[in-house]
């Protein structure tokens, strides 16, 4: 049997002052205080930001040489990285291996309670083994409460490998300390409902994943300007949003937009970079890939004379 480690000193399992009346507050003084307590979720990530900037830049430096990026946690943790590396395919068009979720327990997690898993700091060496970590690849480790052995054990694994090691927690490193290569603490404080990390510390979570991936897809020349210009259209609505970003970047009608996106195989930037440039279907690919799917590095490099 494991040694039971004492937690109640960390800051995510702190008894929050405000909410000691929790059970007898009205409904709206319920979503009054769970308003005011979510304001500390967007302070967190604003005071990250240093480390959240660097995290974009290396992971964005990585994926560039051909590497990946994965997600580890366990419970909450495990499933908010799983969302966001879910994300990646229809909003991107990345491929599914570019961006992983692994969660303690494997899929079965993700709508069960698998928390025990956990604890199983070999899990997560296993883990970084069976998907072949490298040195151009970038493991972020998220855990609430900082202590989860699944994901410190991953982390480890993949630093031995040489990958970029990210971790994510709620807790200062003071209470929690490890060795990575960027170190981001999301402070949000004690939960209303004490020790229920799926609250601030979850919210904060998702947020700072919501601009680490962004980010590093808006270094590789995922998006142009602020439109998601490598969208998948697999559906009416992304269809409906592919000719809308065709109309306002090329001021064509409808109709015209439809068939350009057609003609490039219902790829937008390709698109775009055809009607920009006069290029075909064929030249336009082979330009996007000389600049590394880049559409403005692209568009500059030939636009008509």
């Amino acid at each position: 049997m494991r040694n039971l480690q004492e937690r109640g000193h960390l800051l995510t399992e702190q008894v929050n002052p405000d909410s000691l009346n929790l059970d007898q507050l009205s409904s709206v003084e319920f979503v009054e205080l769970f308003n005011r307590e979510d304001k500390k979720a967007v302070a967190a990530v604003e005071n990250a930001k240093q480390d959240l900037a660097k995290a974009i830049d290396l992971t964005a430096q990585s994926l560039k040489q051909g590497g990946r990026l994965f997600y580890v946690g366990a419970g909450t943790s495990g499933r908010l990285g799983v969302l966001d590396a879910a994300e990646c395919p229809p909003t991107f068009c990345t491929p599914p291996e570019l961006v992983q979720g692994i969660i303690a327990g494997g899929a079965g997690a993700l709508v069960r309670s698998s928390e025990d898993l956990e604890d199983r700091a070999e899990d997560g060496e296993a883990a970084m083994a069976q998907r072949e970590i490298t040195e151009v690849d970038v493991v972020v480790g998220i855990t609430a409460g900082g202590t989860t052995p699944f994901v410190h054990g991953a982390i480890n694994a993949a630093k031995s490998r040489g990958a970029t090691t990210i971790f994510m927690a709620c807790v200062p490193s003071q209470q929690v300390s490890i060795e990575a290569d960027v170190d981001i603490r999301l402070l949000t404080g004690p939960e209303i409902l004490a020790g229920s990390t799926r609250l601030k510390a979850g919210s904060a979570t998702k947020l700072a994943l919501n601009i680490l991936s962004t980010g590093v897809m808006v270094k590789l020349g995922k998006v142009y300007g602020n439109r998601m210009v490598d969208v998948a259209v697999t559906n009416q609505k992304l269809r409906d949003r592919a000719l809308r970003i065709l109309q306002d970047l090329t001021n064509l009608s409808r109709e015209a937009a439809g068939v350009l996106l057609e003609s490039s195989g219902k790829w937008v930037k390709l698109a775009i970079l055809m009607h920009e440039t006069g290029l075909d279907k064929e030249q336009g690919t082979r330009v996007l890939s000389q600049h590394q799917g880049n559409l403005r590095e692209a568009i500059e490099a030939n636009k008509k004379v």
